[in-house]
């Protein structure tokens, strides 16, 4: 017996070193053949493939312009945006392939951000699952699903971390947190890519290289000025966990940084992903961004502009033009040197050849298979399990819900009967009215009592559906009101300065209050609201965000119980917007308000509104109720070489099964550089049966005490921790270790 498991131990060695040469001399051949085929390139057909047009779309679907054919069949772009459908891509490289002198395919892109057809939870919603197999299954999902339609790549995941709600974008992100974001960027590029070789694998792009999510004024586009500590802590951890996990582009933002725009910054793009981390993909702008640096004032003219774009690291230019106008001349000037536009070109065609496309230029374009991949039965259940686990419950006053199916209940609102603004911004070809499921739908599917009336709309100030709402309150036993934002009201280029619902809307809540009957708020956005004055208002407040293809059906399992809620929040909500930017792991002041003996004036701390959110990150409510008890260290010294175990013990001492997500919080108490209040270390997502107790682990080594010092090292120092368990950030940390060098 014990010659066979040897026996079987050597076969597994042999198996795993041959793996491991064939990977190696695949890259090996991969770099083989770039080199040869750039060896037969001449410089206009380099920069052809540096160069990214967009599709555009008519009444009868895509078309390209005229110019850009011409261009593809003279072999001067490289890759094409926009561009869907199996049969239209085929067509668009059939020229590039058999049309050219070279041949070379092109790559088809396209804004894959939360599902191609079948539309998920926005990314802001689908953090708040705290789920990565989820998170890395809707990414392979909308990988599928694009491949099937013709498309190689997408811009995606979007991982720039933002602690301001005024910005539009916080929808298309995981939150506040530098630890979350990460896990879940390394999730997205893992779930989008799989194995290349795969006709049904697509090429990531880590967005917005960087520091996008932290504009002045919380202003889309906007200036960003930061110390390079805080963006070395904060910022650029997601980045770093896409690329270690393989993510095949990147996207330049369109902020500056530090007065330089982030498209011709070589310390981002050269100093810091190709020299520092190593980075062997290609680099894309944002749409026209290299033109926008004239804007910027940092470019006299968009030759100029070109020239530091290119200088800086940028491989590819998305629809500026600028690389097919200018660089030509750049480098015969001396402006560019042909080596560096090789570097590009290198890059670009490493993909092309990762995905198999010099193989079978068409592979991604099989007509007959799509009409069984989009939207296929399990993908859309699988939207619906998604948006269940995606939605927080923020308040349950008196267990108003779950909803009984006897009761009467009046349906109200403008997002009820919504199919368009559900699937929420960057829906890709998410078809709306009638595929999406709005809430009514999904309350027939469960057979409930219930009778509508819109009420109003989602802005236009006028009530002429008041008095039918407020009689069918006044005739129901409670009230659910679906209320919210457009789905342009968030998203790119959607930043707010009032982030409270619509007036109408609150007129309207505050008519149904007089009723007197429970109000159920149901929630549709892309971003925290403001909601001081509902959470005093109504009597339960289900944040449904934009929830997607199956949101309707949703919202509705989660109203009647079928799912119990277990979705916490990644993105705290403020009391007003005067407390914006909040965030859980802020740092102490000098003089803080909760210390002992504080001043009862000066301290840091508003006049006329508390310090705290209206809604932590990591808050979420559950219709069972969880309690956490004997958090133990298995010691209380951590070192270079050991690692330290934390025990809870989470008992559900509810009416019903129900899931919780743990979360472990850690304090470095000094430090050479002031350090955050707390900060996420660890979390497991556990279901409990009632009455059921479970003891949670964690491990703790030096490396999760990392972090950027004031000499820009990456470093663990010594000195004393706290700990907190518990079921949002608002825990208390009573529990100590010394960590020691020594």
């Amino acid at each position: 017996m014990q010659t066979i498991k040897h026996i079987l131990i050597i076969l597994f060695f042999m198996s795993y070193s041959n793996k491991v040469k064939a990977f190696v001399w695949l890259q090996q051949d991969i770099e083989q053949q770039v080199d040869s085929l750039m060896q037969k390139m001449n410089l206009e057909e380099k920069i052809g493939q540096t160069v990214l047009y967009s599709s555009g779309m008519d009444i009868t679907g895509p078309v390209l312009d005229k110019a850009y054919k011409d261009h593809i069949k003279a072999g001067q772009v490289g890759a094409i945006f926009n561009a869907t459908g199996a049969a239209y891509t085929r067509k668009l490289q059939k020229l590039a392939v058999e049309e050219t002198r070279l041949g070379i395919p092109m790559l088809f892109g396209y804004d894959v951000i939360h599902g191609h057809k079948t539309i998920f939870p926005i990314p802001l919603a689908e953090s708040c699952s705290w789920d990565l197999e989820l998170a890395e299954k809707s990414a392979r999902i909308s990988a599928i699903e694009a491949a099937a339609d013709g498309l190689h790549w997408t811009f995606s995941p979007m991982v720039d971390i933002s602690r301001d709600a005024r910005w539009g974008r916080v929808s298309e992100g995981a939150g506040e947190d530098v630890y979350l974001a990460s896990l879940i960027a390394r999730a997205k590029v893992i779930g989008y890519q799989g194995d290349l070789k795969q006709n049904n694998t697509i090429l990531s792009c880590a967005k917005h290289f960087a520091a996008y999510g932290a504009p002045q004024a919380g202003r889309d586009y906007h200036t960003v000025d930061m110390s390079e500590i805080r963006l070395r802590n904060t910022f650029l951890p997601p980045f770093k966990a896409a690329l270690d996990a393989g993510a095949a582009s990147f996207m330049t933002a369109f902020n500056e940084l530090n007065g330089v725009p982030a498209t011709g910054n070589p310390f981002l793009l050269d100093e810091i992903l190709r020299k520092e981390w190593g980075f062997r993909g290609f680099v894309v702008t944002d749409y026209t961004s290299i033109n926008e640096m004239t804007h910027h004032g940092y470019a006299a003219e968009l030759k100029h502009a070109g020239e530091l774009a290119m200088n800086a690291g940028v491989d590819m230019d998305m629809q500026g033009g600028v690389y097919k106008n200018h660089l030509l001349q750049s480098i015969q000037e001396g402006k560019v040197s042909e080596a560096r536009l090789d570097e590009a070109v290198r890059a670009i065609l490493r993909m092309k050849f990762k995905l198999g496309l010099f193989e079978d230029p068409y592979r991604y374009c099989n007509e007959e298979t799509a009409p069984n991949i989009l939207m296929a039965p399990e993908h859309m259940e699988f939207a619906r399990e998604l948006a269940q686990r995606s939605i927080v419950l923020l308040k349950n006053h008196q267990e108003v819900l779950p909803l009984a199916k006897q009761q009467k209940i009046a349906l109200i609102g403008p997002m009820a009967t919504d199919e368009v603004h559900i699937l929420g911004s960057w829906a890709a070809q998410g078809d709306r009215a009638g595929k999406a499921v709005s809430l009514k739908e999904g309350m027939e599917v469960h057979g409930l009592r219930f009778a509508y009336a819109q009420g109003c709309e989602i802005l236009k100030d006028y009530r002429v559906g008041f008095e039918q709402a407020i009689a069918l309150a006044k005739d129901s036993d409670v009230v659910v009101m679906a209320m919210g934002e457009a789905e342009y009201m968030s998203g790119e280029a959607a930043s707010r300065t009032n982030i409270q619902l619509p007036a109408v809307q609150r007129e309207l809540i505050a008519e149904i209050k007089k009723t007197g009957k429970p109000i159920v708020l149901v929630l549709y956005n892309g971003r925290p609201l403001d909601l001081t004055w509902e959470n005093q208002t109504v009597d339960a407040i289900l944040e449904a965000w934009f929830p997607g293809t199956n949101g309707g059906l949703a919202v509705a399992d989660i109203l009647v119980g079928e799912y119990n809620p277990s979705a916490k929040l990644t993105l705290s909500f403020p009391r007003n917007i005067g407390q914006i930017p909040i965030f859980y792991n802020q740092k102490n002041t000098g003089r803080p308000a909760d210390a002992e003996g504080a001043h009862p004036r000066y301290s840091s701390k508003y006049i006329d509104a508390d310090n705290s959110p209206l809604f932590a990150f990591g808050y979420g409510l559950s219709y069972t109720k969880f309690i956490y008890e004997n958090i133990a260290l298995s010691h209380d010294k951590l070192g270079p070489n050991n690692s330290i175990s934390i025990s809870v013990e989470v008992t559900n001492i509810g009416d019903r099964a129900g899931e919780e997500i743990v979360q472990l919080y850690i304090r470095d108490m000094v430090g050479s550089i002031t350090r955050p209040v707390k900060e996420l270390k660890g979390f497991q997502k556990i279901t409990l049966q009632k009455g059921e107790r479970q003891t949670i682990r964690f491990t703790i080594e030096a490396n999760d005490l990392k972090f950027y010092n004031k000499d820009l090292e990456f470093v663990v120092e010594e000195g004393d921790f706290l700990i907190g368990i518990g079921g949002s950030s608002e825990v208390a940390m009573k529990h100590s270790f010394t960590y020691s060098n020594k």
